[in-house]
Order: C-alpha cells, then sequence, then structure tokens
C-alpha cells in the first residue's frame, strides 16, 4: 500500500517543481528581457537626441549668422548676382571648347549605318 502513495507523491512533486519553474520564470526572466530590451531603445533615443541636439545648436548658429548684413550681402551677391547701386556687373565665360573633327572613315561609317544612313544615303 505504501508503493501507491509513492507513485503520486512523485508526480505530484514534479508537478509542483515544475509550475515553480514556471512561476520564476515569469517572475524574474521576462520581465528581466522586457528590461533589457527597454534599456537598449532608451540607449538609441538617447543617440538620436544628441543627434538632433547638434543639428539644433548648427541651424541655430547659422540662422544667427543670417541675420548679419555681411552675410545677406555676400548671399544676394552669390546668388542672386545683385550689385550695389553705381557698381558693375560682368559675367566671364569659360572658353569655348574645341571644334571635335571626325575623319574621313568615321564620317563614312557613322553616316551608312541604320535605317536612316538607307534612307539618306543617295544624297551627296
Amino acid at each position: 500500500m505504501r508503493q501507491r502513495w509513492r507513485r503520486p507523491a512523485r508526480v505530484a512533486a514534479w508537478v509542483v517543481s515544475a509550475v515553480a519553474v514556471i512561476v520564476v520564470l515569469a517572475v524574474f526572466v521576462f520581465p528581466t528581457r522586457t528590461y533589457l530590451d527597454q534599456r537598449h531603445q532608451l540607449d538609441l533615443v538617447d543617440r538620436q537626441v544628441r543627434v538632433l541636439d547638434e543639428q539644433n545648436s548648427e541651424l541655430a548658429a547659422e540662422a544667427a549668422k543670417l541675420q548679419t548684413t555681411a552675410e545677406i550681402e555676400r548671399l544676394a551677391r552669390e546668388q542672386y548676382h545683385l550689385v550695389r547701386p553705381g557698381e558693375q556687373a560682368f559675367a566671364i565665360l569659360p572658353a569655348p571648347s574645341p571644334p571635335t573633327t571626325v575623319g574621313p572613315a568615321a564620317a563614312a561609317h557613322h553616316g551608312s549605318s541604320g535605317w536612316w544612313g538607307r534612307l539618306t544615303g543617295w544624297l551627296p
């Protein structure tokens, strides 16, 4: 009769142990993973905030620079080609590129290729 009670007691002990392991996992491991994920997300957001703060300070410096008359004049001259009264503006054009010449062999080959060459082949 003692044998009968031992087997259910062992099964009950295993079930209680399994439930205890599940409870420990649920209480400690899963929240820890969530906590670590949240820490990682906070680090990412912190880096983004630092980058945005740097960009914000650069833009604030540029906005302050745009309030000066020297910068306004520089932009007006550079982007809009404006001059002060009494000044004359000159535009210096680049030198023309040398004309490219095609040799007679290349010209003959170029003129006879394709349907356009067959169509205009009778022209001198």
